[in-house]
């Protein structure tokens, strides 16, 4: 064979090579992608199916939902959401809402006290927000919902597409906390969305670790003095596979 047609063999057979390192490549990057795709529609399916199933203000007694899952772990974790003294902190009233939370590798969905909250960090996002109403200035009035999931602590955990129920028998108990100034303070792992939403309705807010176990809260101040009421909407949650 001639060194002409040596090289010829060897320039072929580096492309045919290089062709398929390139294809490898590019199948790798797409496996990639649609595992992206793949976990964010799952995040965004599990919000939803939240959304549907801690439903506290619109539900009253027995109650089904559904959460489904490609891939991840549903766990429970302890959170509180706090009624305060805007004045000088001092603590109205006190309830353990807790919180569901999904994690699937980077993504992270959360429930707590009727938020619903997808993300970490700064790129957290509110999907629903917490059912906290206050008018404006002097004279008004502050409703804050606090839904408390229960004393069911429990974490289910699948792969392949597991669905997980929730079943609620859901009980709701007013309390009038008179006339004064309050502020709201609500445990979460991703504080920025919640400060944010309570911010645009005329709130002073700020992020603090109000009894140091580690969790921040969301402080929201409301202006002015004004009439109180907390409504308990306990969930009394079971969760089964």
């Amino acid at each position: 064979m001639s060194a002409r047609a040596q090289s010829s063999v060897v320039g072929v057979a580096l492309l045919v090579a290089a062709t398929v390192v390139s294809l490898g490549a590019l199948t790798a990057g797409v496996g990639v992608v649609i595992e992206e795709h793949a976990a964010r529609a799952d995040a965004a399916r599990v919000a939803a199916d939240l959304d549907a199933a801690i439903a506290p203000v619109e539900t009253t007694g027995r109650h089904r939902g559904r959460v489904a899952f490609a891939d991840g772990t549903l766990r429970t974790v302890e959170r509180d959401l706090r009624v305060l003294n805007a004045t000088d902190s001092t603590v109205f009233e006190r309830v353990e809402v807790d919180g569901l939370v999904f994690e699937s590798g980077n993504r992270r969905v959360a429930s707590v006290s009727g938020a619903v909250l997808r993300g970490r960090g700064e790129a957290a996002t509110l999907r629903t927000p917490p059912p906290v109403t206050a008018s404006t200035g002097d004279g008004g009035v502050l409703v804050v919902g606090a839904a408390r999931i229960g004393d069911d602590r429990t974490a289910v955990s699948g792969t392949g597409g597991t669905v997980t129920a929730l079943r609620t028998n859901v009980t709701h108990r007013r309390v009038d906390l008179g006339r004064g100034r309050f502020a709201v303070a609500l445990e979460t792992a991703t504080p920025t969305p919640l400060a944010a939403w309570f911010a645009d309705r005329g709130a002073r807010t700020r992020v603090d670790d109000v009894d140091g176990d580690g969790v921040p809260s969301v402080v929201a101040r409301f202006e002015g003095e004004r009439r109180a009421y907390l409504v308990v909407h306990h969930l009394h949650l079971e969760v089964g596979g």
